[in-house]
């Protein structure tokens, strides 16, 4: 069984790393033009998209759901 969750988890974590590197794969090509009228404040941090961290919102969240429809026993 602990054979099975180790499998699952690791086809997990490659999957989301593929599916990161395909997201990127794609974005390149549009990105390839610098944008020149763009200027940041310097008081201003533009931030990245955090992947894991809305993975892991999305899924506290659906196990939040999960409880409240009584879905576990």
């Amino acid at each position: 069984m602990e054979n099975k969750k180790l499998s699952a988890a690791m086809a997990a974590v490659f999957a989301y790393i593929k599916t990161s590197e395909e997201a990127a794969a794609f974005l390149v090509p549009q990105i390839s033009e610098p944008i020149q009228d763009f200027v940041v404040p310097p008081n201003q941090v533009m931030q990245q998209t955090n992947l894991w961290g809305i993975s892991g919102r999305q899924s506290h969240m659906q196990a939040n759901s999960m409880m409240q429809m009584r879905l576990f026993k």
